[in-house]
């Protein structure tokens, strides 16, 4: 892995962006209608996977052995380590073609910068970072485009390949599924924090730990037939992501608000107010889809709606099979994997107890 600079930065990098992270995304509602009038995908033979569930990547068919996943990632920094926002960055690029349960081949950089406000140095420090996560894939950054922008954006396209019989799509849990997230909650109320000063230091670590870690048991869970959808957790929290996997699968989801893993310090700074407007939004674009218990206090609410940068995977599977894929799970480095849920019949919809 290449060495961070020496040097701290000169200001506060995260300054010249409005939002940070996939707290940049628009809100559930408002891409689903600039979505609405896009063509199906559907006189594409060989496109399994488009924008009609809205699913973590594209997917097309090469021939009976090989499927290409395609994606693209990129956002504003919510860190002012440059090295540390290109690590991020990366590895939330490379997430989705995990989650398709595919393994990433290559992939391209997408850089704004805004002249004149950064030094090459420090651009050269964000590049240098996306490059390690996507050696630490096993994969090059073979190429890219920069323009001139207003704020600093970074992220990845990525190229991935599976086997078809291995990928793995949001809208395929099955009724009696139960839910497994692979990774913690708070990421965005942990950045919050940060923003204002307010971040511990042995917390700031854990965040940077949390979102420079690898999806990658996404491509072992794709070769498991008894796991039946995945999707990966970002900036529409746990309640947007899971919404669009009742909504593709047809199905209601059922998740228990104490079972949910968080970050060591997220519910303590949800409970002092540490909440991005990102989740405003996303609780906002749910609608009557949702259903909360009539006691359930803001702080939970706000961890439900949080939205997670390089958050974890979200993942259906058979009941018998849970145990096991959990343990498999936790085995693989996410120690703080849980079972959250279950699938059921009924109207697609999310109910939280």
């Amino acid at each position: 892995m290449l060495d961070k600079p020496a040097e701290p930065t000169p200001f506060r990098l995260t300054s010249l962006a409005h939002g940070g992270g996939c707290g940049c995304k628009l809100a559930p509602s408002v891409l689903r209608d600039l979505l609405s009038e896009q063509p199906p995908g559907s006189p594409f033979e060989r496109l399994l996977v488009g924008t009609e569930t809205g699913d973590d990547a594209a997917v097309w068919q090469l021939d009976d052995e090989t499927c290409l996943i395609a994606t693209t990632d990129f956002f504003m920094p919510m860190v002012d380590d440059p090295f540390e926002f290109g690590r991020i960055a990366a590895t939330n690029a490379i997430s989705d073609v995990y989650a398709m349960g595919g393994k990433p081949l290559l992939a391209l950089a997408i850089l704004g910068m805004p002249l004149g406000k950064l030094e090459p140095a420090m651009v050269r420090e964000i590049l240098k970072g996306g490059a390690s996560i996507a050696a630490e894939a096993g994969i090059p950054v073979a190429g890219g485009h920069s323009i001139d922008a207003p704020e600093p954006i970074y992220g990845l396209a990525v190229i991935g390949t599976a086997k078809p019989e291995t990928i793995r799509k949001n809208s395929t849990a099955e009724a009696g599924d139960v839910l497994i997230l692979t990774k913690a909650l708070g990421v965005g109320i942990y950045s919050a924090a940060f923003k204002k000063e307010a971040l511990p230091p042995p917390a700031y670590a854990e965040m940077i730990g949390s979102m420079t870690k690898l999806n990658r048991i996404g491509t072992e869970l794709g070769k498991d037939a008894q796991v039946h959808a995945v999707t990966d957790v970002t900036g529409f929290g746990i309640l947007g992501h899971g919404l669009e996997m009742a909504r593709g699968s047809g199905l209601a989801l059922e998740i228990e608000a104490e079972a949910l893993p968080l970050l060591d310090e997220a519910g303590a700074l949800a409970r002092a107010g540490y909440v991005t407007g990102a989740s405003h939004r996303n609780w906002a674009s749910y609608g009557e889809a949702v259903r909360l218990p009539t006691d359930l206090p803001d702080w939970r609410r706000h961890l439900l709606t949080d939205p997670q940068t390089s958050g974890g995977l979200l993942v259906a599977c058979a009941p018998e099979a849970a145990t096991r894929v959990l343990q498999q799970i936790r085995a693989a480095g996410y120690d703080k994997a849980a079972i959250i849920g279950r699938a059921r019949a009924g109207e697609p919809s999310i109910t939280v107890a």
